[in-house]
C-alpha cells in the first residue's frame, strides 16, 4: 500500500467533480442540456437506468485555464462514443469528441481516460457530456476529476510503481516456479505458473498498459480482453487449488463442482470477449454470477480439506483470504450493492499479488513435505530391500540374495558350507527358542570371521554358506576353533562341520559345480565324526 500522501496523488487525482445524469430522449439536443431544459438526476445511482445513451452535466465550476493546462479524468467504462462540451463564462463552448478507439489513446495508468481541456481566457463554468452506447454496468461516468498535468504525471508515476512491483513479483515467481516444475513435475506448480501468466496478462489489460502498447485498439475491445483475463486468472487460481490439495479433498461431488466452476470461468471469459458487443449486460451479469460461484465453492473446499485432515489447509486459507474478500466486494460492486470505487476497481490486482506471493510460500511448504515424504519412502524402500534380502532370524543374507550376489564374482573364489551338528537334538534339548539363539550365535561368529568383501548367508535350517575371494581365504580350522570357544545358550556344547572348496563363480553352472564339491566335503566331514572341516582343492573330485 502507498502512504497517505501518495494515495492522494494516485489513480483519480485532482479535484472531484459531481455529475448529474439523465437518459437521452428523442429530439433532445445539447442546447437543451446547456439551457437547463433536461431534468438531470443527481441523487439516484446511475446504474438504475440500465444501458443506452445519456446526458450528463457537472455542477457549477470555476476553472481558470488561462495560465495552465487542466485535464479532465474519468474511469474507463464500456462506451461507444463520448461528446464533451466545455462551457465558459463568456458563452464559448469547446467540444471534445472520442469514439471507443479514440478513448484508447487517452488511457492513462489505472485505466483512466484523460481529456486535455482547451486553454481559454474565460473560466470554465460547466462541463456537459453525451455518452452513447453506455453499458452502464458500473455507471455512466465514474470518478470525474479535474487535475493538472503535474498531478496526472504523478498519478502515472505512482500507478506505474504499483504495476511494476506487481509485474516484477509475478515474473520472478513465474520463472522460479516454472524452473521448479521442470525439475519436479508437480501439476500444482504448472497450474500456479498458468495463474501467474494470466495475472500478468490481466494486469496489462486492466492497468492501461495495453492501450499504451497498442494505441489503435478499441477501448471496448480492451475491456473484453480485461474480462477474459480476469475470468481466466480466477479459473486458473481455482485450478491451482484443485491440484494443490491432496486428491482425497476433491473426491465425489465436490471435485465435479469445482471442475464445473473452473470450466465456467474460462467459458464466460471467452463469451464476454466474443459476444459482449451484442449481450454485454447479460454477459456481465453472468460473469458476476460465475465469480460468485467461485467464491461460494471456496468455503466448501476449506471445510472438506479440514474434514479430510489436509496438511495444507492453513497455507491455503492464508493465501486465499485476501482475494476472496476482495472478490466478494467486487461482485457487490458489480451488482450495485456497493458504490463504485477506484481502489476497489483496482483491488483485484493487489489481492492477487498477495495470493500469488503466499501461494508461492504454500508451494515451498508442500514441496518440503513432499521431499520429506520422498526421503521417508527411499528409506523405507531401502529397509524393505534389506528385509527382502536378509534372513529375519540371523540378519544374514538369505539364499536368493546370496546367490544373486555370489554368482558373477570375478576370479577364483572360496566356498564354505557349515552345518551345525545334531541340530535336531539341540532343539529338543534347549527348545526352539534356544535353538534360534544358537543359530544367531553361529551367524555372529561367521560375520566376525569373514574378511572384508565376503558374503555370509543362511541357506536354510542349520546350513550356512560363506564365499570369499581365494586370495584372502577363510581358514576353516580357525572358524571351527572360534565356534568351540564361543559360549552357547545354557553353556550347551555345540559343534559344526565344514566343507570347503575353491573355484570360479562366474555363472550359475559354476555355482552348481562348486556347491556340489563343497557339499561333498561337508559330507566327508560328517562321516569322519563331525566337528571338523574337509577341503577339496579342485573340481575333479565331483566327477
Amino acid at each position: 500500500m502507498l502512504p497517505g500522501a501518495a494515495r492522494a496523488q494516485a489513480g483519480l487525482t485532482g479535484q472531484p467533480v459531481s455529475v448529474c445524469v439523465a437518459p437521452v430522449q428523442p429530439g433532445e439536443r445539447f442546447a437543451d442540456l446547456i439551457a437547463g431544459r433536461i431534468d438531470l438526476d443527481c441523487e439516484q445511482r446511475q446504474t438504475r437506468y440500465g444501458s443506452g445513451d445519456f446526458w450528463a452535466a457537472s455542477g457549477a465550476l470555476s476553472l481558470d485555464l488561462s495560465h495552465r493546462q487542466m485535464l479532465l479524468r474519468t474511469a474507463s467504462l464500456w462506451q461507444q462514443r463520448v461528446t464533451i462540451g466545455i462551457v465558459h463564462a463568456d458563452g464559448r463552448i469547446d467540444w471534445l469528441r472520442a469514439d471507443a478507439r479514440d478513448l484508447t489513446r487517452r488511457i492513462q495508468l489505472g485505466a483512466i481516460v484523460e481529456f486535455a481541456l482547451p486553454s481559454a481566457s474565460a473560466p470554465v463554468t460547466r462541463i456537459v457530456w453525451r455518452i452513447d452506447g453506455a453499458a452502464n454496468r458500473r455507471g455512466i461516468l465514474n470518478g470525474v476529476h479535474v487535475a493538472s498535468e503535474r498531478e496526472s504525471d504523478r498519478s502515472n508515476l505512482y500507478m506505474g510503481m504499483i504495476y511494476a512491483a506487481f509485474a516484477g513479483l509475478s515474473i520472478a515467481l513465474l520463472i522460479f516456479n516454472f524452473a521448479l516444475w521442470r525439475a519436479l513435475k508437480h501439476p500444482f506448480q504448472l497450474a500456479y505458473c498458468l495463474m501467474l501468466g494470466l495475472l500478468l496478462a490481466y494486469a496489462l489489460s486492466s492497468s492501461g498498459l495495453l492501450a499504451w502498447a497498442v494505441p489503435s485498439i478499441d477501448n471496448n475491445n480492451r475491456l473484453r480482453i480485461n474480462y477474459m483475463m480476469l475470468a481466466a486468472s480466477a479459473g486458473a487460481a481455482l485450478l491451482f487449488a484443485r491440484t494443490y490439495f491432496e486428491a482425497r479433498v476433491f473426491e465425489g461431488g465436490l471435485g465435479r463442482i469445482v471442475d464445473a466452476v473452473i470450466t465456467a470461468m474460462f467459458a464466460v471469459g471467452i463469451g464476454v470477449a466474443l459476444f459482449a458487443g451484442r449481450w454485454m449486460i447479460e454477459l456481465d451479469l453472468l460473469f458476476s454470477i460465475t465469480c460468485g460461484s467461485l467464491i461460494a465453492v471456496i468455503p466448501a473446499i476449506v471445510w472438506r480439506a479440514f474434514a479430510r485432515r489436509s496438511r495444507f489447509i492453513w497455507m491455503f486459507a492464508l493465501a486465499w483470504t485476501t482475494p476472496v474478500v476482495v472478490a466478494a466486494l467486487r461482485i457487490a460492486q458489480a451488482i450495485n450493492l456497493v458504490p463504485w470505487s477506484f481502489w476497489l476497481d483496482n483491488s483485484t490486482l493487489i489481492a492477487m499479488a498477495v495470493e500469488a506471493l503466499l501461494s508461492s510460500l504454500a508451494i515451498a511448504y508442500r514441496i518440503r513435505l513432499l521431499s520429506a515424504e520422498r526421503d521417508r519412502a527411499v528409506e523405507q524402500a531401502a529397509v524393505d530391500r534389506l528385509l527382502a534380502a536378509t534372513d529375519p532370524l540371523t540378519s544374514l543374507l538369505n539364499r536368493r540374495a546370496f546367490l544373486g550376489q555370489a554368482i558373477g564374482r570375478p576370479g577364483r573364489q572360496q566356498l564354505i558350507l557349515l552345518d551345525i551338528d545334531h541340530f535336531k537334538l539341540v532343539n529338543e534339548t534347549l527348545g526352539h527358542d534356544g535353538g534360534d539363539e544358537v543359530l544367531r550365535v553361529v551367524a555372529r561368529v561367521l560375520r566376525q570371521t569373514a574378511p572384508a568383501g565376503a558374503l555370509v548367508a543362511r541357506l536354510g535350517g542349520e546350513e550356512f554358506a560363506l564365499v570369499a575371494d581365494a586370495a584372502a581365504p577363510v581358514d576353516p580350522g580357525v572358524l571351527l576353533g572360534r565356534l568351540r570357544a564361543t559360549r552357547m545358550p545354557f553353556d550347551y556344547a555345540v559343534t559344526a562341520s565344514i566343507g570347503a572348496c575353491f573355484g570360479p563363480l562366474g555363472s550359475e553352472p559354476d555355482w552348481k559345480r562348486l556347491y556340489q564339491i563343497a557339499d561333498r566335503a561337508l559330507f566327508d566331514a560328517k562321516a569322519s565324526g563331525r566337528d571338523r572341516a574337509r577341503i577339496i582343492e579342485g573340481l575333479a573330485a565331483v566327477a
